[in-house]
């Protein structure tokens, strides 16, 4: 990795992309600092100091802060995630988006287009139930009267313009900068929210212990993070080949085609996608109660509350609520299937194969080929599926038995090393085409 990045700094084009992307970054945490007008920012950080436990973690961790803050980057580009999920739900279930989408460039381009308004529907949506909340909750300075509706108007205007200067941010990265920008700018954040980790795991288990127990408690520690991080690059990279020959044709008097070639099906499909199905179907109540002032009570509302938040999960004092677990556990399977079932189309591939004159030997081509797709596909994603749970799992085994209370979990392992593989992966096909180039050039 230092070696791709210090071969990258020799060529003048791919430094001062890498130095823009830096520079933004530094504007996005600026922005993450910065406290909406009319909000009382130390009276929301102590009643978020409280809520943390309750399913705030992974908010916060996505943020970057921000939402802890309550700075105008408050919302952070969980709008444009959104946004981007329904478009891709969308395409499949429209034929227009569908068409779009096959139509090349210009396609994708009004798809993007129709993704950034609906980024912008989405942030004032979710700005207005969340000025809502903070209202009720009394954390504006003006709670009633003319300026009362106006710190309203003003908190939700600014968190809407907010998210829409992260996406433009993140888009910019994309165009001029290293890797997508839009995972830079997610990975940042979740980053930033590290070293309080640290220092959190450093408190609860290495200061005030007698240095052998301090020591192992940082071997073990430290252990943990790396076997989850060679995990994930593991599942990252893995992936199964499926073998394609292509007939040989006779085109004029040449002869072509007879080649070999493989379709590669990765192992994880969907990515982190799953994971931030799950957890945001089971995490948005929690956080919706919290802002309402609900779910403190002891009725079965509370209850299944107090299920669905993470923090109760693997209790060994109330296990009863580890039943959460479980429905989060099924549904990053179910997701994995769901989500791969629409982003993979093994039909399309056969037939497009066949046109090709290509096949899988000892498969006939045509629905034979997407059947046996079909069926090393759902094997692959289970193994990809289960993969995921654990990985997802894991942090949270050690929040609730050993009250590690740390905002970055699976998930966010997943993301930070899927981004750092894929930027890692363009900075040097940039660098492949330099030195490409260079040498025509030559």
């Amino acid at each position: 990795m230092l070696e791709t990045l210090r071969n990258a700094f020799k060529i003048k084009d791919i430094r001062n992309r890498i130095i823009f992307t830096f520079f933004m970054l530094i504007v996005i945490r600026i922005g993450s600092q910065l406290p909406i007008p009319g909000v009382d920012s130390e009276v929301f950080a102590n009643w978020f100091a409280g809520q943390v436990g309750e399913g705030m973690s992974f908010f916060d961790a996505i943020t970057g802060g921000s939402f802890y803050n309550m700075s105008v980057f408050a919302l952070n580009i969980t709008p444009y995630i959104t946004s981007s999920i329904i478009m891709q739900l969308l395409t499949i279930a429209i034929p227009r988006l569908e068409e779009m989408q096959r139509d090349g460039e210009e396609g994708r381009k009004k798809i993007a287009e129709i993704t950034r308004y609906l980024t912008i529907v989405l942030a004032l949506i979710e700005s207005i139930a969340m000025t809502i909340g903070i209202k009720r909750g009394g954390y504006l300075e003006y709670n009633s009267g003319a300026k009362g509706v106006l710190a309203v108007i003003l908190a939700v205007l600014t968190l809407t313009a907010g998210s829409a200067v992260l996406m433009w941010i993140g888009e910019r990265i994309t165009e001029k900068g290293v890797g997508n920008g839009i995972s830079i700018v997610l990975t940042i954040n979740i980053v930033s929210r590290m070293p309080n980790d640290i220092g959190t795991l450093y408190q609860q288990f290495i200061s005030g212990k007698i240095v052998p127990r301090a020591i192992l408690a940082a071997v073990i520690i430290f252990a943990i993070i790396i076997a989850m991080v060679l995990f994930v690059v593991f599942l990252q990279g893995g992936e199964r080949r499926i073998p394609v020959q292509y007939s040989k044709k006779i085109q004029g008097r040449k002869q072509v085609g007879g080649q070999s070639t493989h379709i590669p099906l990765k192992v994880n499909t969907s990515g982190v996608i799953p994971v931030i199905f799950a957890q945001s179907l089971l995490q948005t109540p929690v956080i919706i109660a919290g802002l309402i002032g609900k779910g403190n009570g002891t009725g079965i509302g509370s209850r299944i509350l107090k299920g669905m938040s993470q923090s109760n999960w693997c209790n060994p004092a109330e296990p009863v609520y580890s039943i959460g677990l479980v429905v989060y556990i099924a549904m990053i399977i179910a997701f994995a299937y769901f989500y791969t079932s629409i982003t993979f189309n093994p039909l399309e591939i056969a037939n497009n194969m066949k046109k090709a004159g290509g096949f899988i030997p000892g498969v006939r081509p045509g629905k034979p080929t997407s059947d046996y797709l079909n069926r090393i596909l759902n094997y692959i994603v289970f193994v990809g599926a289960v993969a995921l749970a654990f990985i997802a799992f894991v942090p949270i085994f050690f929040n609730g038995v050993f009250g590690a209370d740390v905002s970055f979990g699976g998930t966010s392992i997943i993301i930070i090393v899927g981004v750092v593989i894929e930027t890692l992966k363009q900075i040097e096909s940039q660098m492949r085409v330099r030195y490409y180039k260079g040498f025509l050039n030559d």
